[in-house]
């Protein structure tokens, strides 16, 4: 203490204590001395210095594990405990799972916006929690304000893409449709001129925190939401399949990892859990796919009929779902004795899709992880007793998301003549004239068009 007290220029005695501890508190008194320095120089507020000089602490939320459960599972360890109500609620996780994906694509889009808002509602709530404290104007009710304008235009815009005929057919909607990213950029920068509005002096740079803290909120709940619905467009198999293995591989590799793991907890974070849910997600997703595709229901696009004024699932399967012969490798053809096998070419996206979801998913828990740790909290909520919160159970699930989204426009997805010829309807009749002449002139060229006459005759 005495040595702290000294000057920085101050020449310390060598036999004052070992020399590692000498270099040690010169160094720990330099640093407060310049912390001083500047936090004198730059005139920070208390406030401020009080959120920058320690992690910021989150209430912990109470343990709501259903009483019935807690008497049930009393004589337990809380080792053992925790397996039993994290396997029970999983179970009914799962059967909600598949009531709802009998209940149709309408009801699959209800849900992923109501697991956005309830995401969303976690994380800002962490945040107010933080500085609730420091009374910052307006925080809630422009984090809400933003929500609100992100999914007008996400969804907005996913109405104009997929609901074109119905969208020309009424006219309110066709002028919302015409202005629609007008209106979203008007009802954006509305929140921006409240929020400058609401800088207080005193908490500035917390105020900045905060906004910034809801717009990476915003890009990481909204934006893979909105990929999602786009996938499930794609077919429900797209959206079914990818869940699925990233359900799967956090099961089998928590069972992987408390069986079989050297952790004492039996984390599912181990090196156990994590080959064991690696080769059992390739293998589901292999067996959940060759079931799926074979019918029309999940493998056909999700498209909005005019006429029932209702969505419908039905189409002639694509080649993807089609049964193939492939030829076997002859390593795997000496072992198997097989020459050929048949598959659906899905199927073997399925082995991408499965392996993404086993080795790049985790890194969305990871990363959820590393955010409760940065203020030492151990759930997002406590919505799902044994599991946490929502946010708890989907943070793999819109990493996963953004990729099959870029999977599907990178290799499956071509030019959809739907769109197209929805689009050239919109036209003005000079303009649909001049790309009909255009056409013409372009398939007469080729040689196309005389054979398409003549096949039209016969």
């Amino acid at each position: 203490s005495q040595m702290c007290h000294m000057s920085v220029g101050q020449k310390v005695p060598r036999d004052y204590l070992p020399r590692y501890f000498i270099f040690f508190s010169v160094f720990v008194c330099l640093q407060g001395s310049d912390n001083e320095l500047k936090a004198e120089k730059e005139g920070v507020s208390d406030s401020e210095s009080k959120v920058d000089s320690g992690v910021p602490e989150v209430p912990v939320p109470p343990d709501d594990t259903p009483e019935v459960l807690n008497k049930a599972l009393s004589g337990l360890s809380s080792r053992w405990k925790n397996w039993w109500v994290r396997g029970i609620l999983t179970l009914a996780m799962i059967s909600f799972f598949f009531f709802i994906i009998y209940l149709g694509p309408m009801v699959l889009m209800m849900i992923v916006l109501c697991v956005q808002i309830k995401c969303f509602q976690e994380i800002i709530t962490i945040g107010y929690s933080v500085y609730h404290s420091y009374d910052l104007p307006w925080f809630r009710t422009l984090s809400w304000y933003f929500l609100l304008c992100v999914n007008y235009f996400f969804y907005g815009e996913t109405v104009t893409d997929y609901f074109f005929t119905l969208v020309q057919r009424e006219e309110p909607l066709r002028i919302l449709s015409k202005y629609h990213r007008f209106i979203s950029f008007a009802l954006y920068l509305t929140g921006f001129c409240m929020f400058v509005l609401s800088l207080v002096k005193k908490h500035y740079r917390l105020q900045f925190y905060m906004f910034g803290w809801t717009h990476v909120t915003l890009l990481i709940v909204v934006t893979q939401s909105h990929l999602i619905i786009h996938n499930l467009f794609e077919g429900m198999i797209w959206f079914i399949v990818p869940i699925s293995c990233v359900i799967c591989n956090d099961i089998m590799a928590y069972m992987f990892g408390f069986f079989f793991g050297k952790s004492p907890k039996g984390c599912c974070k181990t090196w156990e859990g994590f080959i064991g849910g690696f080769f059992s997600t390739i293998v589901f997703g292999i067996m959940l796919s060759y079931v799926m595709a074979g019918y029309r229901y999940f493998v056909c696009p999700v498209e909005f009929n005019n006429d029932s004024n209702s969505f419908q699932v039905d189409c002639e399967p694509s080649e993807l779902f089609q049964l193939q012969d492939y030829f076997l490798p002859s390593m795997l053809e000496s072992v198997t004795g097989w020459t050929t096998v048949r598959l659906y070419p899905f199927q073997i996206h399925s082995i991408a899709l499965s392996s993404f979801a086993s080795i790049v998913g985790p890194f969305g828990g990871f990363f959820a992880s590393g955010f409760k740790r940065a203020f030492k909290i151990k759930d997002f909520a406590n919505t799902i007793p044994g599991h946490g919160g929502i946010m708890d159970r989907f943070d793999c699930q819109y990493l996963m998301a953004t990729f099959v989204n870029v999977y599907i426009a990178s290799f499956i997805r071509g030019p959809n003549p739907t769109k197209v010829i929805q689009q050239l309807l919109a036209l003005r009749p000079d303009q649909q004239l001049y790309i009909f002449n255009s056409l013409k002139a372009h398939l007469t060229e080729k040689g196309l068009l005389p054979a398409l006459e003549e096949a039209a005759a016969a």
